[in-house]
């Protein structure tokens, strides 16, 4: 890893905005296929959300590239060494990115925001995979701001940050399949029934006055908000 950095470092600025934008263009495809597989039957977009997609991509584009150029200006330091601190340091990622994005949301649903802004993502009252992607542009530069701004207060580790990025998608896409993949005995359970399913997103896009938390319902709870 890095050396893989260290690659990054010496390519042509033309080289690496093609590449941080394949990169999103492949997870988008990613989430796209595996939300058919899940689903075990085609979605149906239209052409305005392809549209609103691709804008999208260029958008985290934009957040992946400004991420590298503050790595390389040394506003954000990664670590790079293979320690038990990989996990403390993936989850503090994961709960801290979980507050963050519902106060975010939370203060979105509760001001004027909510309609000139969040409003597109709730045009989905039934999401679907694509819909983790049909987001007004103010919306991805927020979320993008907000994981930046907390990569500067510490030195994380990579691959912490490596996979979180992969659990990040992975919520995105359960969140908005649409369906329940978890039996009923599996989302009872002690742990999982604290995360936010795709039955949890659902009932949020379903009731926009409930259930603003992403990874978790912890903050739910806290403030009465879960339904």
């Amino acid at each position: 890893m890095p050396s893989a950095l260290s690659y990054l470092l010496h390519l042509p600025v033309l080289s690496l905005w093609l590449i941080f934008f394949l990169e999103n263009v492949i997870i988008t495809a990613m989430v796209l296929f595996s939300g058919r597989l899940l689903h075990k039957a085609p979605y149906t977009y239209t052409a305005r959300e392809w549209r609103i997609c691709i804008l999208t991509n260029i958008l985290n584009t934009i957040v992946t590239y400004a991420g590298f150029w503050m790595w390389k200006n040394s506003i954000i330091h990664i670590a790079t060494n293979i320690s038990w601190m990989i996990v403390i340091d993936f989850l503090i990622l994961f709960l801290a990115m979980d507050l963050l994005m519902f106060i975010f949301h939370y203060i979105i649903h509760k001001t004027f925001l909510f309609k000139a802004v969040h409003q597109l993502h709730h045009q989905s009252i039934d999401p679907s995979p694509i819909d983790l992607f049909v987001l007004h542009p103010i919306e991805t530069i927020g979320f993008g701001s907000l994981w930046l701004i907390l990569l500067t207060l510490y030195p994380f580790n990579i691959y912490a940050i490596i996979t979180y990025l992969v659990v990040n998608v992975v919520f995105g896409l359960i969140g908005h399949l649409g369906i329940e993949p978890l039996p009923g005995r599996i989302s009872n359970l002690p742990v999982i029934k604290y995360l936010g399913t795709s039955t949890f997103h659902h009932n949020h896009h379903q009731d926009v006055k409930y259930n603003f938390g992403f990874y978790t319902s912890i903050w739910d709870r806290l403030l009465k908000t879960y339904k």
